[in-house]
């Protein structure tokens, strides 16, 4: 499996996808949070694997301008959107705490790790330059329990997100032109401050700045 890793960084994403479909078939999914940044991957999703389910975590803490935008995309590039939604526990009660450590462990990684039973590969648009903690994330990544991980844009960078979008007038989550640059459940999002990165309107109250679903599974 090393050796398939290495190969991967010389394919494009639709060769990834492909590869995805023709190894994986109806085992592989898409999970996406429909953002901006997301829009590259899901494009590539529907024009060269339209069929490949992708998945939506619905917390039940999104903006409502998350939630129009998932819907928009996904009716504007004919996904095949399927939406997992989290049930409401102790741990991640009606208010999230200011903490956010345990509401994200229930709310995300909990629901994520019942996706990787259910499925063999998950697909990921996350990318190296997004966080620390990326840059050491291998293209295919073997998860407990013996599911893939799949990054087809891990060497992307923001620019090449932006020309992307650009070239193929793709839409922009509307909170974007409103200073936020990377957004999740709505207690624990803020815009980002000016020459900040990407993550940096994520949990200010502290310095986290992954909320371990991309971090938690892996060997």
């Amino acid at each position: 499996m090393p050796f398939l890793g290495r190969t991967f960084r010389t394919r494009a994403v639709g060769g990834i996808l492909r590869w995805v479909e023709e190894r994986f078939g109806d085992g592989a999914v898409v999970l996406s949070s429909f953002q901006t940044q997301s829009l590259p991957l899901l494009h590539h999703v529907s024009r060269v694997v339209p069929d490949m389910p992708v998945l939506f975590i619905d917390t039940g803490f999104h903006f409502p301008e998350t939630l129009q935008f998932r819907d928009r995309v996904a009716h504007l590039l004919r996904l095949n959107l399927q939406v997992v939604f989290v049930p409401r526990t102790d741990d991640c009660p009606a208010a999230p705490l200011l903490d956010g450590t345990t509401c994200c462990r229930t709310a995300k990684t909990r629901t994520a790790g019942l996706i990787f039973q259910r499925y063999d590969a998950v697909v990921s648009g996350v990318r190296r330059d997004q966080t620390v903690l990326r840059t050491t994330l291998p293209v295919l990544q073997r998860q407990r329990g013996g599911a893939f991980k799949v990054h087809p844009m891990l060497d992307w960078t923001a620019d090449q997100v932006h020309r992307y979008i650009q070239r193929y007038n793709l839409p922009v989550h509307p909170l974007t032109h409103a200073g936020y640059r990377s957004i999740g459940c709505a207690p624990c999002t803020r815009p980002a401050d000016p020459g900040m990165g990407d993550r940096s309107g994520r949990w200010t109250h502290s310095e986290r700045t992954e909320c371990g679903l991309h971090t938690e599974f892996q060997l």
